[in-house]
């Protein structure tokens, strides 16, 4: 049903934290460690960064979020996810450039947190991360919006995943696409990350269908909402 967008939820705000949660804690993993199988796929080794572990769920809230409040709020979501990122790249950046105390220098020092938080603060992997992250975030809200309206809200299995293909795959490629022309990952581990990213992402989201089922199911009942959109503009370029 279409409401007044005024309209306040009894949830949406915890979904909106775990969401933004979700995001900064994947985005300092990713900074934090690659992580290999030491397996292969045709060829490419199965090696991802952290942040792939924890990166999918959330286009599950993402999905969730499209699904039952529609796109306007979710786009308020996805900035309001895109500034505390920044904020979280910011502050990381500014205890960097801090002086490091003499005994943390002694069993840690500056080294290891440029190692360590380097990326997520000092341009490379926050640059990759916040591109990335818009062009994928609106490219799975607005797929998934506009198959609900074709669909007539059947089948939200085939909106959840197709969606997720398209904006899984934008937003790896532009993440490890930047990220790698920074510096942050070397070349030669750019197919390997590029296609185990995105494997791995998809993966996530098709098993973990049946658990976006209920979520979307009970959240649907409880804030008797069912958002369609259909006479939405759908622009990224706005948060009310």
């Amino acid at each position: 049903m279409q409401n007044e967008t005024n309209r306040t939820y009894r949830y949406f705000d915890w979904v909106m934290a775990l969401f933004v949660t979700v995001l900064i804690i994947s985005n300092i993993a990713s900074s934090a460690k690659i992580i290999d199988w030491g397996v292969s796929i045709f060829g490419l080794r199965l090696a991802f960064d952290g942040g792939t572990i924890l990166f999918p769920i959330s286009y599950i809230f993402g999905d969730v979020l499209t699904e039952v409040y529609g796109f306007r709020r979710a786009r308020r979501v996805i900035w309001t996810g895109f500034a505390m990122l920044a904020l979280t790249a910011f502050v990381l950046w500014l205890v960097r450039v801090m002086p490091g105390e003499a005994t943390w220098q002694e069993y840690a020092g500056q080294q290891a947190y440029e190692a360590i938080l380097g990326g997520i603060s000092s341009g490379g992997i926050v640059l990759a991360s916040l591109v990335a992250y818009l062009a994928g975030s609106f490219s799975n809200s607005i797929v998934l919006a506009r198959m609900k309206v074709i669909t007539r809200g059947r089948f939200l299995w085939m909106r959840t995943i197709g969606s997720t293909l398209v904006g899984e795959g934008v937003d790896t490629l532009i993440f490890i696409f930047v990220a790698t022309l920074a510096g942050v990952f070397p070349w030669e581990l750019f197919a390997t990350l590029t296609f185990t990213n995105y494997i791995f992402k998809v993966g996530i989201e098709a098993i973990m269908t049946p658990l976006t089922y209920q979520i979307v199911n009970a959240l649907k009942r409880a804030e008797n909402e069912d958002y369609f959109d259909t006479h939405t503009r759908f622009t990224p370029f706005a948060v009310r």
